[in-house]
């Protein structure tokens, strides 16, 4: 059953990410925010207590629907956990997410308080979990040093690439995954065919773990919300 206070908490988000994206962290006001939705600003306060709850629901928002992507795309195909599958198709769904971008290049303008948020700890744990599973699976190479340096600095320079040099920002995003797949294919994997079995189990694996991520961003969006509070 959809409560008309989520319908409202979310257009309250949308209008917060779509001032947070013209006009950074700081410059972005509970009152701006009430304006565009045409609601008062003690209706926001009744959904979040405060500008930097509701901008942290915001972001909890952004990671849970990449989330739900990524896992759809799972599904569709489980050698989508491959290394050179999942670094790139998990790089052209965030591209397409401007404040998931935004927060990655840890902007600082535009998110203020916001950098310490303990969506990172999430995530890297999760990413640590998935290391150790493709390990223990064959499906990563084990003679890497340092596995996981090597493959988060790998990945982060394809997305930091192009706030350091506008030499190769004529790239097609495209071309620039396709790339980012050689490099994490030929770097990282073993030679030769995945064993299916191998990557059905890490496919279950991994899919469980970010449905429980979606789950507790999906809570943690509305835990003010007075639908779901109970006093």
């Amino acid at each position: 059953m959809s409560h008309p206070n989520r319908e409202r908490a979310d257009r309250i988000l949308d209008a917060a990410g779509e001032l947070l994206l013209r006009m950074g962290y700081r410059k972005v006001a509970v009152d701006d925010i009430a304006r565009a939705v045409g609601i008062g600003k003690g209706t926001v306060y009744l959904h979040w207590r405060n500008k930097e709850l509701l901008f942290k629901a915001l972001l909890m928002r952004e990671s849970a629907d990449l989330t739900d992507e990524l896992l759809a795309s799972i599904t569709a195909d489980p050698a989508m956990i491959l290394p050179h599958r999942m670094i790139p198709g998990s790089f052209l769904i965030t591209h397409r997410r401007p404040l998931v971008m935004a927060m990655l290049r840890g902007n600082a303008e535009m998110f203020g308080a916001l950098g310490d948020l303990d969506l990172h700890k999430k995530q890297d744990e999760l990413r640590v979990h998935f290391e150790g599973a493709m390990l223990r699976h064959g499906l990563i190479r084990s003679d890497v040093p340092h596995l996981s340096y090597a493959l988060s600095a790998s990945t982060l320079g394809f997305y930091l690439g192009d706030t350091l040099s506008g030499e190769f920002e004529g790239i097609p995003l495209d071309e620039k995954a396709k790339v980012l797949a050689h490099v994490i294919r030929t770097a990282f994997e073993p030679p030769g065919e995945p064993d299916p079995a191998a990557v059905a189990e890490v496919a279950a694996e991994l899919s469980s773990a970010l449905e429980e991520l979606v789950s507790s961003y999906r809570k943690g969006i509305y835990a003010h919300d007075p639908t779901t509070a109970s006093g």
